[in-house]
């Protein structure tokens, strides 16, 4: 089965989270363009009527658009049901009661919004291909950290003493990445294993950072294209 296959696969699994009447957080990148397609299916056929979107990026809300699917802003849905979104990375450590999933996001450049809309959802969903998961974060995939054009270099050197090795990401045309907010991505790779919510608070705390990739115990679900695993329970 292609990577192809298996997103389309998990995408129409996490659409049938979806009840008429939801406010619907939509994610952004590869992954949510086959729940764009499947929610515009349905809302054709009419077997999904009522719901509104909010889109985490002027990428997802420019396909949206195309699609003809509802569209409103948090400014008049502050509360969302069910936002469904893909990940970079994924670890999930499980025992008998619970499984802890954390995630990177943030390698389509929308981590600022797309943290704000699944802070204010219910369920948050993530959808996956297998290739996504790791036994620990940064095996795969480096943190993307969003900050302001004016602190760029001081919050480069700052990474650096975590122990962290940045890179200011580029566009396809070799210049800066700006992000929907304006701001610039250091794209920084640090060591398996390292104290991922010590990590968390560390760079929470720095003005220059308006935001970071890491997503700790925030998704009620992982929905790849064989099983669903959620906070609570394994379901092959």
């Amino acid at each position: 089965m292609s990577v192809a296959e298996e997103k389309k696969l998990a995408a129409e699994k996490a659409v049938e989270l979806i009840k008429p009447g939801m406010v619907v957080g939509l994610g952004t990148g590869s992954t949510v363009h086959f729940v764009l397609l499947k929610i515009a299916e349905l809302i054709s056929k009419q077997t999904l009527n009522g719901i509104l979107c909010i889109p985490t990026s002027v990428d997802t809300e420019t396909k949206a658009r195309e699609l003809k699917l509802p569209l409103t802003t948090l400014d008049e849905n502050p509360l969302i049901d069910i936002t469904i979104d893909g990940a970079d990375e994924v670890s999930m450590e499980e025992n008998e009661r619970s499984v802890k999933i954390n995630l990177i996001k943030g390698g389509g450049g929308a981590l600022l919004r797309e943290k704000i809309v699944a802070q204010a959802s219910e369920q948050f969903v993530i959808i996956i291909d297998n290739a996504k998961v790791s036994k620990l974060l940064f095996e795969k995939w480096a943190l993307p950290v969003e900050v302001i054009k004016f602190a760029v270099r001081t919050e480069t050197e700052y990474l650096i003493s975590l122990g962290g090795k940045p890179v200011l990401r580029k566009d396809t045309n070799g210049r800066n990445y700006i992000t929907d907010e304006g701001n610039y991505i250091l794209d920084t790779t640090f060591l398996p294993g390292k104290n991922l919510y010590e990590l968390d608070i560390l760079l929470n705390k720095r003005a220059g950072i308006v935001e970071h990739g890491l997503f700790l115990d925030m998704a009620n679900s992982v929905i790849t294209n064989t099983k669903v695993i959620t906070s609570h329970i394994n379901i092959l």
